[in-house]
């Protein structure tokens, strides 16, 4: 079984069309496939319209798992990821940036043998899609993310240009011996994964994607956000230091297992 994982808050009616994408995609996959859902303190009907969905298509392999208060992409992610019940288990955006292909790929990967694979914009063999209007957008987006790398590259144990991207894998064994672990619930989350896996002397797999930025909604923009950002990598540094490892927070394993369930 290979499990995708989409986190999701407030996508609005726009979630339909992935619903029905990964409804396609799933439909002709030759191998088992089940899709999460995770609702993220969703306040604009998502779960309703997704249980909807979920009821009429009958199909076992499409689930959706919701909880009422918001806190964040990384947590929904751990959510999801313990959740999953697949051998193989992948997480992505929910508009679908990244292609059915890459993310076929990428679970391909690690189906041979790799622990943790993540998609990365700047592999050389990767390709960005961009309509014209969106350009200048696009490279000041680019340009944020390699600051905020080359800022994480210096406080964390990271090799790797491009942290934040949006598709990432890992096996079962990797997120079952891991993501309990892990404390930070928005956009550090992959850094303190990245972190984690370093400690634990996971390899990491690089893979050449292809992203489509279709709009210049995003979340992830502001001096509030950066500071936010910013903010997180160092609570991740003290949280995993060069030696040891931090103990799982008892409470917040069992509230991640509640949610999951």
């Amino acid at each position: 079984m290979i499990s995708l994982v989409f986190p999701a808050f407030n996508p609005g009616p726009a979630v339909e069309r992935t619903w029905e994408s990964v409804r396609d995609f799933i439909a002709v996959r030759p191998d088992p496939w089940e899709i999460l859902f995770v609702c993220d303190g969703c306040t604009d009907g998502t779960p309703e319209r997704l249980e909807e969905l979920r009821e009429r298509a009958g199909d076992p392999r499409l689930r959706v798992v919701s909880y009422e208060k918001n806190r964040g992409k990384g947590h929904a992610v751990r959510v999801g990821l313990l959740a999953a019940t697949g051998t193989v288990r992948v997480f992505t955006d929910v508009d679908l940036a990244y292609s059915f292909d890459d993310i076929a790929r990428l679970a391909d990967e690690l189906q041979r043998g790799a622990q943790l694979a993540v998609g990365s914009r700047d592999h050389p063999d990767s390709l960005v899609q961009v309509p014209v209007r969106h350009l200048s957008y696009v490279a000041s987006r680019r340009r944020q993310s390699r600051i905020f790398g080359s800022i994480a590259r210096r406080l964390l144990p990271l090799t790797l240009d491009d942290t934040q991207a949006g598709l990432k894998g890992m096996t079962a064994d990797v997120a079952e011996r891991v993501i309990p672990n892990l404390m930070c619930d928005g956009f550090g989350f992959d850094c303190e994964l990245l972190t984690a896996c370093a400690r634990y002397g996971i390899p990491v797999t690089e893979m050449p994607v292809r992203v489509r930025y279709d709009d210049t909604a995003s979340s992830t923009g502001g001096a509030k956000t950066a500071l936010r950002m910013l903010r997180e990598l160092w609570r991740i540094r003290r949280h995993w230091p060069k030696s040891g490892f931090p103990a799982p927070a008892d409470a917040a394993v069992r509230e991640l297992q509640s949610q999951a369930a």
